[in-house]
Formats: structure tokens, sequence, C-alpha cells
């Protein structure tokens, strides 16, 4: 290997990197099993607890590429130790909420925390590892962040079994706290040195177009696709989206250069990683209902059984390897082709048995393992160093926006086809009947109450019409992830690009130091 001026501690840097990205996945999921509780603690309307998951996200993917402009401008490590602060200081004052308003506004500000902890680890990543070794770094990151996922609802299930619903939460701070100690003694500060200053049209125009675009997905996924509020949000997003691009292609110093999407490797891995994001978001909406209202497993159990997925921490070490030896276009292809038929599997999934899901979700995590890191890895590389920080974002952005895309179609396929599905409800009170047209979780409790031989047909077919609707949202899930596919073959170049050094993306001093340790050796 060629020298390079590389840290010397980077390895352990990644560690604390891929700690604090790990508690970003685990919030995606985790809450989900505290919502029975909370809902009976604060009589939370549907509403409120609709607002308690989604106002996360909303802010969380709307200042993602704000948030990764500012690490480039201030520094990578200072937005970094400020996301995570503002990560631990909001999970704690969450858990000890005293009504659904203020659980809501601690979400939101959590979800602020997250987009500034999620661009700075990856923009890290690039100043700390040379080229080389850049690809392997990022498939250990990608493993990390996914991985987080799944295991929510098995650190969720544990909790609730032993813990008030406000663990969910504070089970954050000494995660926090750890990764807040190593990046104070590990991560060495960058920025970009010749940054023009902030681009605050380019930010206000970029935070406010995801901002809107993510709340009409989410509106989406609640009221349908004709709601008004949805139209109106999704298309305001993409206008507000579209003077992004505009503004950018203008401005003599844009947030992002426009160039980067017109780049081969950067757009099409863009695409490909919100193919990814969009059927593993989708599918983990519908099987966590699958798991626990169809079969009946406690949160607990139904988490371990989605922890299958975690064959994605075999396959992303590997990714780089394979993207060596037989291209980036191959890896990505092959990985999305393995995601299409995994959840072609996962629809003909069965009513009594969990086999077949836990086989697909192993299938997934090895196709996730191989795209992921790969897709990652050419956006990073597309990126000027000095821009190391809003690239990053990008690629956050397209996981972000890729999964609340999964969740809205996929929720609205399984909504609509379980409500085709169902039998005639005219014996039921009309108000037992709207309960088990919304949901299959509801259809339980309702045939709870009825007991005997016809709350147990009423389950049955409840269960027959959820599991139409399942092979139906999975099979529109497997459709995107191939089209993604398609998407790989048709634009992504053979080989990765090679790294884009730019301007000012060195590391830069603390407050007493001119730069940081770094060792200049060679590695073997």
């Amino acid at each position: 290997m060629d020298r390079h001026t590389v840290h010397p501690r980077r390895w352990q840097i990644l560690a604390a990197l891929c700690l604090s990205l790990l508690l970003i996945g685990l919030d995606h999921l985790i809450l989900n099993m505290a919502l029975p509780m909370i809902q009976k603690d604060f009589a939370s309307t549907g509403t409120q607890m609709q607002w308690i998951v989604d106002s996360y996200t909303l802010t969380f993917g709307g200042l993602l590429l704000l948030c990764g402009s500012l690490a480039d401008r201030f520094g990578r490590r200072l937005l970094l130790v400020l996301g995570m602060l503002v990560f631990l200081v909001f999970s704690v004052a969450a858990a000890f909420s005293t009504d659904s308003t203020m659980l809501i506004a601690m979400r939101t500000a959590m979800g602020a925390g997250a987009a500034m902890i999620m661009p700075a680890t990856l923009a890290i990543i690039k100043d700390v590892f040379p080229a080389e070794e850049q690809a392997k770094a990022i498939g250990i990151w990608a493993g990390s962040a996914a991985l987080g996922v799944p295991l929510g609802p098995v650190v969720g299930g544990f909790l609730l079994d032993n813990f008030w619903w406000g663990s969910v939460f504070l089970v954050n701070a000494p995660v926090v706290v750890v990764a807040l100690v190593a990046a104070a003694l590990l991560i060495p500060e960058s920025r970009n040195r010749k940054h023009p200053g902030l681009d605050l049209l380019g930010a206000l125009l970029s935070a406010a177009g995801l901002g809107v675009l993510v709340y009409g997905l989410v509106e989406a996924s609640r009221n349908g696709w004709t709601d008004r509020i949805t139209l109106v949000s999704l298309g305001v997003g993409g206008l507000l989206m579209a003077g992004f691009v505009l503004w950018e292609r203008r401005t003599p110093h844009p947030m992002l250069s426009p160039a980067l999407f017109g780049d081969a490797g950067f757009s099409g891995s863009a695409m490909a990683v919100a193919a990814v994001s969009f059927g593993m978001f989708g599918s983990l909406f519908v099987l966590t209902q699958y798991l626990q209202f169809v079969l009946d497993y406690e949160p607990l159990s139904a988490g371990i059984r989605l922890l299958a997925a975690a064959t994605m921490m075999i396959a992303a070490p590997l990714s780089p390897q394979l993207v060596q030896r037989l291209g980036l276009k191959a890896v990505v292809t092959s990985g999305l082709v393995l995601l299409t038929a995994a959840l072609a599997l996962t629809a003909g999934a069965d009513a009594s048995s969990d086999t077949q899901v836990v086989w697909s979700l192993a299938l997934f995590g090895i196709g996730m393992g191989l795209t992921m890191p790969a897709g990652a890895d050419a956006m990073l590389a597309a990126a000027p160093s000095g821009q190391a920080g809003a690239g990053a974002s990008v690629t956050d952005a397209a996981m972000q926006v890729g999964g609340a895309l999964g969740i809205a179609v996929i929720g609205s396929t399984l909504a609509n086809s379980y409500r085709d599905a169902l039998p005639a409800l005219g014996h039921l009170p009309p108000e037992a009947a709207t309960a088990v047209g919304d949901s299959v979780g509801a259809a339980g409790g309702v045939a709870a109450g009825l007991g005997g031989e016809p709350g147990r047909r009423l389950l049955d077919a409840a269960n027959d019409a959820f599991m139409a609707g399942l092979a139906d949202s999975m099979l529109i899930a497997a459709g995107a992830t191939a089209l993604g596919a398609l998407a790989a073959v048709v634009v992504l170049p053979r080989r990765t690009p090679k790294a884009q050094p730019g301007p000012g993306g060195t590391a830069v001093a603390g407050p007493a130091d001119d730069k940081r340790p770094v060792e200049t050796a060679r590695w073997h």
C-alpha cells in the first residue's frame, strides 16, 4: 500500500461511530413496542399516537442536508457531539414525559439530534480512513446502521417485560455517554477550511423541501394517497426540492455540488440505497404486525425472529472485496436481486408458521449487506472531501426518504388489501366493525370481546385478510427493489469512482493545537 497520512486509532474511532449509529437504528422500531403502554398511561388519541412516532421521522429526514452542510462548515466532530448531547438530553426528558404533547416535542428534538449524528459519522470515516480502507469501514458502518432496526424490537421487548415504557428512552443514556467519551478522546476535528460560508437559501430550501416531502409520505401512510393534505404536501415538497436544485445550480458556492447528481456512481447508488430502505422499512412495518398479531408472539419473541436479518453483518464486510473483484454494478445489482427474491418469498408466508419468513429475512439481510456498503461507498467517493458532510447527508436522506416512502406505499397497500379481503361485518355493532376494518390488532381485541365460536371465526377471518394484505404488499415491495436492480444495471458504472480529495478536507486543530496527531506509516 502507498504511504498515507492516516489516523492511528481509526478503527477505535469507527467503533465509537458505530455505537452512535446503533442507537439511531434502535429508535426506529423500539418505540412501537411501547405504544400500547403509552396510550394507556396518557389516554392518547389516535392522532397523538401517530405523531409520537412520526415527529422523529419528520425532523430527522428534514434536517439531514442542512446538518451535513453545517458539519462541513463548523466541524464534523462538533456536529456529532452536539447531536449526541441533544439526543441524550431529550431521550431522558422523553422517558419522564407527563403527557402526549410533551412526548411529541421530545421526540421531535431527538430527530434533530439524529440528523446531526448520522451524516457526521460517514464524513468522519472519509476523514480518518485512507481511500484504500474506506470501503471496508463503510461496510461496517452500514451493517451497524441497519442492525439497529431489527434489534429495536428485541431490546424493547426485554425492557418492557421488566420495566415501564420510559425505559425504551433511558436505555439511550449510557450508550450516548460512552460514545461521547470516545468521541472526545479519539475523534479528530475536521472541517472544510476553505468553506465559502453557509448557503442560507439552499439550507432553507433543503430543510423545508425534505421536511414537507417526508410529512406528505407520513400522511399518505395514514390517510391514503388521494387525501388532500397528502397531495398538497407531496406537491409542495417536490417544488421546494426542485427549487433547491435550481438554486444550487446558480449559486457560486452551493452547499452540495449539482455535478454530483450527474455522476452515474452517485445518482445510481442513491437510487439503490433508497430501494433497499424502501424494502427494509416497509417489510418490517408489516412483519412486526404479522409476528405479534397473527402468530401471537410476545414483543421479545417477535424481535428475536426479526434478528434473522442480522446476516447483513456477515455480508457487509464482504461487500468491498466483492466490489473490488466484480465491480460496483455487479455487486449492487446482485444484492437488489437477492432483496427482490427475499420479499417475493415473504409474500408466500404461512399464517401458522414463521419458518418461511425467518429464511426470507436471512436472505434479505445478505442482499442488504451487499448493496448498502457498496452504494454508500460510491456516493462518498464521488463527493469532494470538502463536502463530505453534505455528500454523506444525501446518503442518509436517500435512506430516510426511501424508508418513509416504503412505509407509506406498503402500509397503504396492506390496509387496502386487508379491508377488501374481510368478509361482511354487518352482524357487528358499527363501532366494532370499524375497529376490525382498521387493523388486525384491533380485530383481535374485538374477537376477544365476542369470545367463543363467534370470536374465533372473526379472528380467523381477520388473520386470513391480513395474510392477503401481506402477500400484496410484499409483492409491491419486491417490485420496487426489482426496479432498483434495473436502475443499477442501467445507471451505475462498472467500477466505483475514485475518491475525490477536494479542498479543505484535512484534519484541523482543536483550540490549542495546529493539527491533531496523525501517523504517517506503511500499513499492512
